[in-house]
């Protein structure tokens, strides 16, 4: 069975840990793990487009926002598309690409987490909910056979495609 300890950034089968290298988690959050880019993207996701609404919305500095938009655009997640408001010089408006729309869930487990835990004690400001039916929005963990699954203990890291050569694998010893 696999185990994972944080504090070392290890998996270990058994009795033989190997570090996770190439972790997913850490490469992500170098690319969307600071407070102005989450920002930026709730806004994205709330259909904001434009560089001043953008700023408007979130209080960035110009120069932050800037950076961010830049790298967003950069790492795939915005594309800029080109706009002209008339007796006025093109601009760029920035809309989600499928790998900036596929943070959506992580948008809302961190909403979801801060509701819980940081809300007013009125409640939360926002509620997410379907538009067919006006229900609230849930997230809720399945394996890809249905279970569903209620947290952490009930999971098991094993090592995937990506594990360097020569480390150990589930099913094996990484030959």
């Amino acid at each position: 069975m696999a185990t994972y300890d944080a504090h070392m950034g290890q998996v270990s089968l058994g009795n033989m840990p190997f570090r996770v290298d190439n972790c997913s988690i850490e490469r992500t959050l170098g690319i969307v793990g600071e407070k102005w880019t989450f920002l930026v993207l709730r806004e994205a996701f709330s259909g904001v487009r434009r560089f001043a609404d953008m700023q408007a919305a979130t209080g960035a500095p110009r120069q932050v926002l800037s950076a961010r938009l830049t790298r967003l655009v950069e790492e795939g997640l915005l594309r800029k598309v080109p706009y002209r408001e008339p007796g006025q010089r093109q601009r760029d408006e920035y809309r989600l690409t499928q790998m900036g729309l596929d943070l959506y869930p992580i948008m809302v487990a961190l909403m979801h987490w801060g509701d819980r835990y940081l809300s007013d004690p009125d409640g939360p400001p926002l509620l997410l909910t379907h538009r067919g039916c006006g229900a609230p929005v849930e997230q809720r963990f399945r394996c890809a056979d249905g279970h569903e699954i209620a947290g952490p203990h009930e999971v098991t890291p094993v090592p995937g495609p990506g594990t360097p050569l020569g480390a150990p694998r589930a099913g094996g010893t990484g030959d």
